[in-house]
């Protein structure tokens, strides 16, 4: 599917200038996001990718397992690159850890290995980063639904989300577990790993009555962390993420001939819920908006050609996505006041970090994910 590439590779490259504003034209930064969040619009165009197309693997293979294989593969491994590079660039001086990373070790650890730190009031190794816990959230979701037998209801999912959204926006609490002191912190990581890792055992290994307790212990659990113990970006637009991704599920199921697109149509109602809800900030409204469209073109051009440049970026779109950061935090450390280098000299400065950045992705595919990729599907085969 070309055009999920293409997509994925243009939310890339927007997230990646979102963040250079703020290292490198910080002068254009407050200007440009008062009409247009770019980074916003990069992660909602990835999470419209994810939902259209994440349950649609699991259903094809039909297997939990295999399921959990391929993410594990294909997440995972550069993940462990992402944190080399800051334990590299911490050793060199150049990053600072987040002060939580001594006093509460085995909380961070243990919420950035299971990728859902940002619903367990762990500051974020990095800070694309908390988009994967919203990512984790949907895998988990996704895989209780298809063990109770109800994940073809994903119009009802998306709408469900967003009323949600809408309702407790100004209602639900804000991390109102894991704050309170370090020790309360690390109670709810704990527990939270356990019934995660309980519940997924017995989807794996369980049959029956033991499968579908699994599948509700997963979903109470996550569904407990949305609804009481999000911090950034908050309930409301937390919860308004996993709308966006079921209503790209459900688009997935209108194209598919297995709901009608007049029943898929309801989905709508998820962007407009998002444009409520940033009432007052029109920068990202027009994001919203603007995600949307750009998917719903890519799905109106999905029968054609692709252009091989969105392709490729697509295909190291997540090496992207993950390494920017500690390419732009590196500027820094000889910039620190951007606004004192001339223009021209940043200018420059951002289009050699967008080369080097483009040639470490291309490494990274080469030999980290694509590797781990096929290791996966070895793995798969293997086991069939």
């Amino acid at each position: 599917m070309a055009w999920l590439d293409a997509l994925r590779g243009i939310a890339a490259v927007v997230v990646v200038f979102e963040h250079g504003f703020k290292f490198l034209l910080p002068e254009a930064r407050l200007p440009v996001k008062a009409v247009f969040e770019p980074g916003w619009y990069g992660v909602l165009v990835f999470f419209l990718v994810s939902g259209y197309i994440v349950p649609a693997s699991l259903e094809r293979r039909g297997s939990v397992r295999a399921f959990w294989i391929t993410r594990f593969f294909r997440l995972y491994p550069l993940f462990g690159v992402c944190v080399a590079g800051v334990a590299l660039l911490t050793a060199a001086g150049w990053d600072g850890l987040h002060i939580w990373w001594g006093s509460r070790t085995i909380s961070m650890t243990v919420g950035h290995l299971m990728m859902l730190q940002n619903l367990l009031y762990a500051p974020n190794l990095v800070n694309v980063l908390w988009t994967l816990s919203y990512e984790m959230a949907f895998y988990l979701l996704v895989t209780a639904m298809f063990s109770l037998g109800v994940h073809r209801r994903s119009t009802a999912g998306a709408l469900g989300f967003a009323v949600v959204a809408v309702l407790g926006a100004g209602t639900l609490p804000v991390t109102l577990l894991s704050a309170g002191g370090s020790g309360r912190m690390l109670t709810v990581v704990l527990v939270v790993a356990t019934l995660v890792a309980v519940g997924l055992a017995a989807v794996l290994a369980g049959s029956g009555v033991v499968r579908q307790a699994g599948a509700v212990v997963i979903g109470v659990t996550v569904l407990g962390l949305l609804a009481v113990n999000q911090s950034y970006p908050g309930p409301g637009q937390g919860v308004l993420i996993l709308a966006t991704m079921f209503a790209g599920t459900a688009l997935y199921r209108a194209e598919q001939g297995e709901i009608s697109w007049k029943q898929a149509g309801w989905v709508a109602l998820v962007p407009l819920a998002g444009i409520w809800l940033a009432r007052g900030e029109f920068g990202l409204q027009t994001a919203i908006a603007a995600a949307w469209i750009t998917f719903i073109v890519g799905m109106a051009l999905r029968h054609r050609k692709m252009p091989q440049v969105l392709a490729w970026l697509g295909l190291v779109s997540y090496s992207i996505y993950l390494l920017h950061p500690l390419l732009l935090e590196s500027v820094e450390r000889f910039w620190p006041e951007p606004l004192a280098v001339p223009l021209g000299l940043r200018l420059l400065a951002l289009a050699g970090v967008v080369v080097l950045l483009f040639g470490l992705s291309a490494l990274t595919w080469r030999f980290v994910e694509a590797p781990a990729q096929r290791l996966g599907r070895r793995l798969i085969s293997g086991d069939g």
